[in-house]
């Protein structure tokens, strides 16, 4: 006995080992009973594994948690539509063959799953027999079939239809830094899977229904050939005949009629699933009785349908049965209820045990009249805008920012705004909560009625007009903003503007980490050997100090690693010539010819000489280098300035050191891909102390 249990387990085991061979198996199988007839024995193992494997499918659909789960469904179902319709061909050749001298002998001719089917429903009447079989071939086809076939349609469609904004809100949230690369190309995967499994549903939907059209077509074909085999061929009554051959129908018609019920009904439930991530044979109950009013309404409507006519006892019955649910649904409500605010008690205590924590990196306070702008009520949602602010900055910097507080400061005047960077304060600015801001030049007419304040970024002429003056101002302003675009726009100046100490040591090691993902060689051989975290964090720091992207971690960490041994300073620019390309890329225009251009203005070279012989710059050179830039400011362009490699260093950090708009590029810096027009020269006179 034991040993052949051992031979049996070794069997299971092969099989288990080669299990990619049963598919292929099976599908040339099909081919080969469509040609070789079927001994009955054989079909009837056949046959009733076509239900056994309707039934696992159907089961399987209900204790699935997402649809994905269970993706290999469109398939299945054009394997198993297609085995049925072979065990249909097979069926129909032993109906039609007859091997039987008598009619009374024929019931088996097909195997003893279709004689059972065919007399337990027909028995000993034909007609009621028919009758049953006909409403189960309508509610198949009209009902289920159907059903199922528009609800693969519509999910396909709707699926299709969202596909480009969940991919955007997933581009988004990776923006934001809400979540990380690995997440997010997991999420794009999970779609692109959703968008193929509801495609393919769509498409095999179409065998369910052609199936059940199919089958209809058979029925008819086993009853007319069956009659014509009997009569003609064999020479017996016509209704001992159709007394047979209508048995048999029946049979065969059930026995590939039940599998394709539930295989349609299958395919119903896969495609309707919504919600949370949890099986059918749990969440239907639940919900069910998720409110036990209505039960308890539905258990006294039946006690009143006892006092009429109807059956007392059964609607008793089920009153009390649905009185008890409704009595246990309250009960556990109460149950849960009790222990979400014991849980909710703990939970304040815990927290009323540890010290308030609160992340005061960044902080905006806001006036009295102000307010109403962070409110979820206003469609300038102040605290939305941040969001968005979040993931602008991530675009452009490359680093994620600290969310920003907001908070109220009675203190303050009504229409002032405040921001803290690390609880200093930053910026400061006035903005009216229902007014607009218009930005023009400083001739503004005088017949212009508004409030005049300075635009807090740049310091321009504006006036903030109300609504009505806005639409009657013309061409007069240059441009009008919203009060929390403007507090927005100066957030994020100031942001940027203090980039780099809102960069910490920790967010380099996540940056890191990031690398370590897509670069484990290049991490593992230069972090904490050639290339310390500190000096990396010192080297990223100098980069935002004049916003340079740190989008490209692996050129940054790769250069700083080459050079780590020469001082910090010469570390930074050979880094900054690494990323000569982004950094051209964040002050280029397009020109007229389609190539990108660098307007600019450059340094004589008697200053370059002068910085790179160390002697002190003038107090005066920033206020010649805007003036040699006016053309470009009044374009709206940033000011940036080219000088050579050797002076760059020394000009930004003590000449335009504090001056934000001004972007120092060395020569070196510009790829050849980007046009250099230098639009003026600063003025070399009294701009240097050669003492």
């Amino acid at each position: 006995m034991g040993t052949e249990n051992n031979r049996f387990d070794s069997l299971i085991n092969e099989i288990i080992k080669r299990k990619h061979f049963l598919v292929p198996t099976f599908l040339l199988g099909l081919v080969a009973v469509l040609v070789i007839p079927l001994p009955p024995a054989l079909l009837d193992i056949f046959l009733a594994a076509n239900i056994s494997l309707a039934a696992v499918i159907l089961l399987t659909t209900v204790y699935t948690k997402s649809p994905l789960d269970f993706s290999v469904f469109p398939a299945l179902l054009l394997i198993t539509t297609l085995g049925r319709l072979v065990l249909n061909v097979a069926s129909t050749r032993l109906i039609l063959s007859a091997d039987t001298p008598t009619p009374e002998q024929g019931d088996a001719i097909a195997g003893h799953v279709i004689e059972a089917f065919g007399t337990f429903v027909a028995g000993s009447n034909i007609v009621v027999g028919g009758i049953i079989f006909l409403i189960l071939v309508v509610v198949q086809f009209v009902v289920v079939t159907k059903g199922a076939t528009r609800m693969s349609e519509v999910a396909a469609r709707f699926t299709l239809d969202a596909m480009p904004g969940r991919q955007m809100a997933i581009d988004a949230d990776l923006s934001a830094g809400l979540i990380k690369e690995r997440e997010a190309t997991t999420r794009r995967d999970e779609v692109m899977r959703e968008a193929d499994f509801y495609g393919a549903m769509d498409g095999a939907s179409k065998f369910v229904r052609g199936d059940a059209i199919a089958g209809l077509v058979i029925i008819i074909i086993n009853i007319v050939g069956g009659l014509a085999v009997g009569i003609v061929m064999k020479g017996w009554s016509i209704v001992e005949t159709a007394e047979l051959f209508t048995r048999l129908t029946i049979g065969d018609g059930l026995v590939s009629q039940i599998p394709s019920f539930l295989i349609a009904i299958a395919a119903g439930l896969i495609v309707a699933r919504a919600g949370n991530r949890t099986p059918l044979g749990i969440e239907i109950p639940k919900q069910l009785v998720s409110q036990p009013a209505a039960i308890g309404l539905v258990s006294a409507f039946l006690v009143a349908m006892s006092l009429t006519p109807l059956p007392t006892v059964p609607l008793l019955i089920l009153a009390v049965v649905l009185a008890l649910l409704s009595w246990s649904g309250y009960k556990q409500k109460e149950e849960e209820a009790q222990a979400e605010a014991e849980q909710e008690i703990a939970q304040a205590e815990k927290q009323s045990s540890q010290p308030i924590s609160i992340d005061t990196t960044l902080e905006l306070e806001l006036g009295m009249a102000l307010l109403p702008l962070a409110s979820q009520n206003n469609s300038q949602n102040l605290v939305q805008k941040m969001s968005d602010l979040r993931g602008s900055i991530v675009h452009d910097l490359g680093i994620v920012i600290p969310s920003v507080r907001i908070k109220d400061n009675l203190a303050l005047n009504a229409n002032t705004y405040r921001l803290y960077l690390k609880g200093g304060v930053v910026a400061e600015g006035v903005v009216y909560k229902d007014r607009y801001m218009v930005v023009a030049g400083e001739d503004i007419s005088d017949d212009l009625e508004g409030i005049r304040e300075r635009e807090p970024v740049f310091g321009y002429s504006a006036v903030w007009v109300t609504e009505e003056a806005m639409k009657d101002l013309g061409d007069l302003f240059v441009k009008a903003m919203d009060p929390v675009t403007v507090i927005m726009t100066h957030l994020s100046h100031v942001v940027k503007a203090h980039a780099s100490e809102l960069l910490s040591r920790e967010d380099v090691s996540v940056l890191i980490e990031e690398l370590r993902i897509k670069s484990p060689s290049l991490v593992s051989d230069v972090i904490g050997g050639e290339l310390s975290v500190s000096r990396l964090h010192h080297i990223m720091k100098a980069l935002l100090d004049e916003q340079v992207p740190l989008k490209d971690i692996a050129t940054i960490v790769e250069t700083a690693a080459d050079y780590s041994e020469l001082p910090l300073e010469v570390s930074v620019e050979q880094v900054r010539r690494a990323l000569r390309r982004q950094i051209c890329a964040t002050v280029s225009t397009q020109g007229n010819n389609g190539k990108p251009v660098i307007r600019c203005v450059s340094l004589p070279q008697e200053i370059e000489l002068a910085l790179e012989n160390k002697h002190p710059a003038s107090e005066g050179l920033p206020a010649a280098v805007h003036h040699a830039a006016l053309p470009l400011v009044a374009e709206g362009l940033p000011i940036v300035v080219v000088t050579s490699s050797e002076s760059r260093s020394k000009f930004r950090k003590e000449v335009v050191n504090g001056f934000d708009d001004i972007v120092v590029l060395s020569r070196d810096e510009i790829v050849p891909e980007v046009e250099l027009q230098i639009i003026g020269t600063v003025k070399a006179s009294s701009t240097t102390n050669n003492s």
